[in-house]
């Protein structure tokens, strides 16, 4: 592929984690609505022709679960998924240095996250590009767990920095 390949970035927020007594926040599980909540992101990505080549996913425990339950919906499995313990409480710029260092073999990447990081990202990306009314909804609905935002870009991943991406298409659990 060359650095000029339209790429998109898949930005997959947590389903709905529990809190139970005693358990640290990077180890809290899915919640019975978030274990339902996950296959559904996974069958929206597939009806929209989505399979990922890669998986950049917080090595937490509810965001591995959430991509577990959400790839078993799609039609094929990533080529690489990798946990990424840098994209845990990431701000928008730590994930977008994550995302610079994804090969450029790759042209679809789902980033597995947790807010306000991936709002922040979702929105430091497209800024005001892309479709209207995407923008409106993320705008005023922010990004509930499990919601997915498909943003696109043309370049290098080396290239990835605001205001590069265009917002495609947003999905809440709501839809």
């Amino acid at each position: 592929m060359s650095a000029d390949t339209p790429r998109r970035i898949i930005v997959l927020r947590h389903a709905k984690a529990d809190w139970p007594n005693g358990v640290d926040d990077h180890e809290r599980p899915l919640a019975d609505r978030g274990r339902h909540q996950a296959p559904e992101a996974g069958r929206w990505l597939a009806d929209s022709g989505i399979n990922p080549d890669y998986v950049l996913c917080s090595d937490a425990l509810r965001t591995r679960e959430t991509w577990k339950l959400a790839a078993h919906e799609l039609p094929k499995r990533s080529r690489k998924t990798v946990y990424e313990q840098r994209i845990y409480e990431a701000s928008p710029g730590e994930i977008i240095t994550v995302l610079q260092e994804t090969s450029d073999d790759y042209a679809d990447l789902v980033l597995v996250g947790h807010n306000p990081g991936v709002l922040g990202l979702t929105q430091v990306l497209a800024g005001d590009e892309g479709d209207r009314d995407a923008l409106e909804r993320l705008r005023l609905g922010g990004f509930p767990t499990a919601a997915i935002a498909v943003l696109s870009f043309s370049g290098s991943w080396k290239g990835v920095e605001p205001g590069v991406a265009a917002l495609v298409s947003y999905y809440t659990p709501q839809d």
